[in-house]
């Protein structure tokens, strides 16, 4: 698995600029994402539960409204926990 560059961060964690990559995403409980997200897009509400990139922490984000945009670094979307829909990686 790829990292994220930290010099596209402010030393808040706050992105820089825009985001250069979307990717649909297919939650999995085995298989981590290609690279680690700059945040998601849920375009479906619901629940989403993630492996946070930093620690690998399991962590559910509940009743995610629709249109909702996650700034969080996550490695994997896991099924278990995740009913949200059209979840969409975001990458810089």
């Amino acid at each position: 698995m790829s990292t994220i560059d930290q010099s596209t961060y402010a030393a808040s964690g706050a992105l820089i600029g825009g985001y250069g990559k979307a990717e649909a995403i297919v939650p999995s409980d085995t298989v981590d994402l290609d690279a680690f997200t700059a945040g998601i897009w849920v375009g479906g509400t619901g629940d989403v539960t993630v492996h946070m990139a930093a620690d690998d922490s399991v962590q559910l984000f509940a009743a995610v409204p629709a249109g909702t945009r996650l700034p969080i670094r996550v490695s994997r979307v896991l099924v278990a926990g995740t009913d949200a829909t059209l979840l969409v990686g975001l990458y810089v």
